[in-house]
């Protein structure tokens, strides 16, 4: 096992991570004031660290600057928690090479900012291409070369991604700065099964990391060690609990729990898919985390008003039941 392997896939294993929202106005302004109050209450919650710079909070649509400063505030109010910071480039760069550098940059500010573990966006830029395979290959030696250990992020194609044949996914685990993958295959468990059987048969020393929100409880039972998903930016005790609760053997419990979680998944992970952030970003305006003003994602799709009733049911629902 290499270094970076023995020092960090410990700190992965069996925790629930969040990939947090980032805190905007409805003119699209950053209030970091806002942003603050989350960091202090994400850091009484029982997770095992956050993912900053995930899809959940535009990691690649926010400006450098913005970065910053969110990431700033995690790594200060980090509570001995682990960091983990989505690292990319959007796909409509000038050249390869601009995307290459792009991704490059940003993985280079989440370290000099005290991120401790670099999760590689899907590189979508190369999705259907001859030398598809080619290029995924060379995005991730490049950030390999960083020598700082870096999380695979699996995200099918039909939630917006990029498909990794087992082949390049086997390349891809092999090299020694790679600490594991995380799955997010929303509609097709199918390719999170022989993802799964893959790892248990050729990479057990790795990590594979449920992303799955619309099939927690089920992707722990197909062998994920761990959780990054949005829908833990809220809500989190009982997501919390539910891990516990199958890495632990209590599976009444579980059984019980993960009722409540999926009918939460469902009311808040659907179509329109990239509405999730602004359902996410309604919870906790509801549980009076941040300010409602402050809940806005200027990115995604105008919310429908008439979710948020339903939304709010499943929250309490889930919050009474864990």
């Amino acid at each position: 096992m290499s270094d970076i392997r023995a020092r960090f896939i410990g700190r992965l294993q069996r925790g629930l991570f969040p990939a947090v929202p980032a805190t905007f106005r409805a003119d699209g302004t950053l209030d970091l004031a806002a942003h603050e109050r989350y960091v202090a209450w994400m850091a009484e919650q029982p997770v095992a660290g956050v993912a900053a710079w995930a899809h959940t909070g535009r990691g690649l649509l926010i400006t450098p600057e913005q970065r910053g400063d969110i990431l700033r505030q995690w790594v200060a109010g980090r509570n001995g928690r682990t960091i983990v910071a989505g690292v990319g480039a959007r796909p409509d760069a000038d050249s390869d090479q601009q995307y290459r550098a792009d991704s490059l940059a940003m993985a280079e500010q989440a370290l000099s900012l005290g991120a401790d573990i670099l999760m590689m966006h899907p590189p979508t830029r190369y999705r259907g291409r001859d030398d598809q395979d080619a290029q995924i290959l060379d995005h991730a030696r490049a950030l390999a070369a960083l020598d700082a250990p870096l999380l695979l992020f699996y995200l099918y194609e039909a939630a917006g991604g990029i498909r990794y044949s087992l082949d390049v996914l086997r390349e891809l685990l092999a090299m020694p700065q790679v600490i594991g993958v995380k799955m997010a295959t929303l509609d097709s468990p199918t390719t999170f099964q022989d993802v799964a059987v893959m790892i248990k048969d050729e990479f057990a020393e790795l990590v594979l990391v449920t992303g799955e929100d619309r099939f927690l409880g089920y992707s722990l039972m197909c062998g994920a060690s761990s959780a990054l998903v949005g829908m833990a930016c809220a809500c989190i005790a009982p997501q919390a609990r539910l891990l516990k609760c199958w890495f632990d053997g209590h599976m009444t419990e579980f059984c019980q729990l993960n009722q409540f979680v999926d009918l939460f998944g469902q009311a808040t992970f659907h179509a329109p898919m990239e509405g999730y952030i602004q359902r996410m970003l309604w919870c906790l305006a509801d549980a009076g985390v941040v300010p409602e003003e402050s809940a806005h994602d200027p990115f995604g799709p105008p919310p429908d008003p008439a979710e948020r009733a339903l939304i709010r049911r499943r929250a309490r629902a889930l919050m009474a039941a864990g």
